[in-house]
């Protein structure tokens, strides 16, 4: 089979002369990937911060079974799949799909995502997981041929967040369908919008004129988590659930985050007028933003914080800055969009919950710019400022005031300069509090759509493999607006292209291969775990790479091997750790053959949960 990127263009041989896989440029010396992470002033400084080898396990193959594959010494139980009864009096899991909304808005919801693990005790603690969509194949009985008022409330009541108690019993942690925090959040669970945005003009609609009163949350990605305890939810391609049955004209803005007014696959607009750009040409305004939770208080109003800007999150990472202001770093999930910094106005109090819980509400939110050389794969970068009147967001530019800005973000990114990315996911900060990265998952369209030129951190044109951003503030500020960045590492195949970059950087090789860095997070070590959503078909220029799976990474060495692969179609998103270390949480989202139950049992997005049956502490 012929690949794709090894097609004899002018272009190709410019990549290929430019990005050999063993000769990067860096300055004026040629040097491989491994010697880079040590070089690297982003890499120096890193160095020595960990004292111990970090992995400290066996690399598995890939596998392109229906199951969950880990190292020698680990297990893995599931915690809970889509259906699962989260309440005593909630009815059971029904596989025929004719359940109604009403027990769905009682169970675990469907693909799971982003989540995080709030402590309560020893043996016990709260979880959060964001539900980003649904499969109207394993959902309804008709598959979706024949949908009903009811059938749309109960996919509403699938997506959204769910949390749960879960606590120890002989040792084991399991779910608590008694617990008196458990909760769903769903498409139609009341909100309240907070920040610039408040108010405005475009958020007002026939059932709020106020503007302020936001029904539901949808397409929740992945998450974030504050010091004060509340949980960051982030809402993604919330496009895709908005459509109307006549033609609508449409400003550029609504065709900037993927609004069309045709007929939606979902089809909510045919029973739920809120989705109906006909009637509710505004809905959309009220989607794409990042909403704060207190997970400990289930009567509580979840909020939506417009300082963070508004377009299709994928998740938020919080870190304080020395000097106290909150630093949420936010990552826009489409090719060619951007990555963002949030800075707060005020500063966190400690042991002052009431203040700190405000802190998302005021702030400057910035969008980065790289400096892109062809043949760099390092550099510097600045953080432009998205503020009413400064940088051209002006109105002679669009925009009359700060409200506009953040309600469309993306054109203001555009405004400023800012870098288009390769797909900018999540976003983790190392346990030093200093270093950040970021997965660029992959882009189709680099080096092919005007405005997505090859270079900087995204230097490969038709991009399908996808990078490991990594970027460090200057003087370790967080609230800086320069920073230094370099590739951790730069996914690819290097058995079917070992002659240029599509192959991969030097820390990737034939036994750790893989493509599409999704989730990414890290454990109190330092150990980076790397999450992929991306082709399994295992053919052509992804052969040999199996099903998605999960990586761990060391941010010192460089060194990647592959933990765990999952079963046939998945996606594996969302990972969380118990307080001691000893229990891994990771989601397995759309799962297409029969996981997890296998035999000819309908697929199930599952939580999973990894120990070592020594008990120690995951990857030592």
């Amino acid at each position: 089979m012929t690949n794709s990127l090894d097609k004899d263009t002018d272009f190709s041989k410019m990549v290929n002369a430019r990005l050999s896989r063993r000769g990067f440029l860096f300055g004026s010396a040629a040097i491989g990937a491994g010697t880079f992470l040590a070089l690297n002033p982003v890499a120096k400084a890193i160095a020595g911060s960990i004292n111990s080898p970090l992995l400290n396990f066996t690399a598995i193959p890939t596998s392109t079974a229906d199951t969950i594959t880990v190292p020698a010494g680990y297990t893995t139980r599931n915690l809970m799949s889509w259906g699962d009864p989260i309440f005593a009096n909630a009815p059971a899991f029904n596989a025929d799909g004719q359940q109604n909304s009403t027990a769905q808005a009682m169970q675990f919801g469907d693909n799971t995502d982003g989540m995080s693990l709030f402590p309560m005790s020893k043996d016990r603690a709260l979880l959060a997981v964001n539900n980003e969509y649904t499969n109207y194949k394993f959902l309804f009985p008709h598959q979706g041929k024949s949908m009903t008022a009811d059938d749309v409330k109960k996919a509403q009541a699938a997506l959204g967040v769910t949390i749960v108690e879960i606590g120890k019993q002989n040792g084991q942690w399991v779910m608590d369908k008694n617990g008196k925090l458990n909760r769903r959040i769903t498409a139609n669970t009341e909100m309240l919008m907070t920040g610039p945005a408040t108010g405005h003009e475009l958020l007002k609609t026939k059932a709020d004129p106020t503007g302020t009163k936001i029904l539901g949350t949808i397409n929740n990605c992945s998450n974030g988590q504050t010091p004060w305890g509340t949980y960051l939810t982030c809402e993604e391609n919330f496009n895709g659930f908005f459509g109307a049955e006549k033609d609508v004209e449409l400003n550029n803005d609504y065709d900037r985050y993927g609004i069309e007014a045709k007929q939606s696959k979902y089809q909510w607009h045919n029973f739920d007028e809120r989705f109906d750009l006909a009637k509710n040409p505004n809905e959309p305004n009220r989607f794409g933003w990042v909403v704060e939770i207190d997970p400990m208080d289930p009567t509580s109003t979840p909020l939506k914080r417009s300082a963070l800007g508004r377009f299709k999150h994928e998740n938020a990472a919080f870190v304080l800055a020395d000097d106290g202001h909150a630093i949420v770093y936010l990552g826009d999930d489409e090719r060619g969009e951007h990555l963002y910094k949030f800075v707060s106005k005020n500063k966190y109090q400690q042991g002052n919950d009431s203040a700190n819980r405000r802190l998302l509400e005021e702030g400057t939110l910035y969008v980065a710019q790289f400096g892109m050389h062809a043949d760099k794969l390092e550099g510097n970068g600045q953080w432009l400022e998205l503020t009413y009147g400064k940088n051209g967001l002006t109105k002679e530019n669009g925009f009359n005031s700060q409200a506009e800005v953040m309600i469309f973000a993306r054109r203001a990114a555009t405004q400023v300069g800012a870098t288009t990315m390769d797909r900018p996911e999540w976003v983790a900060i190392h346990p030093d509090k200093k270093h950040v990265f970021c997965t660029l998952t992959n882009n189709k369209n680099r080096g092919v759509k005007s405005g997505q030129d090859v270079g900087g951190p995204n230097p490969r044109a038709e991009n399908h493999y996808g990078q490991i951003l990594r970027w460090l503030p200057t003087n370790n500020d967080h609230t800086s607006d320069a920073f230094k960045w370099d590739l951790y590492l730069i996914a690819g195949n290097p058995v079917v292209h070992p002659d240029n970059l599509y192959g991969g950087s030097d820390n990737i090789n034939k036994d750790n291969m893989f493509n599409s860095p999704d989730g990414i997070g890290f454990d109190k070590a330092g150990r980076l775990w790397i999450q992929t959503d991306g082709n399994f078909s295992n053919e052509g220029d992804f052969a040999g790479q199996g099903n998605n799976q999960m990586l761990c990474g060391d941010p010192n060495t460089g060194e990647v091997r592959r933990f765990l692969t999952g079963p046939i179609g998945c996606e594996v998103t969302g990972l969380t750790f118990s307080e001691d270390q000893k229990t891994m949480f990771v989601g397995i989202q759309h799962p297409t053959a029969h996981f997890p139950a296998g035999g000819e049992n309908k697929p199930r997005s599952t939580i999973v949960m990894i120990t070592k049956e020594d008990g120690g502490v995951i990857g030592s």
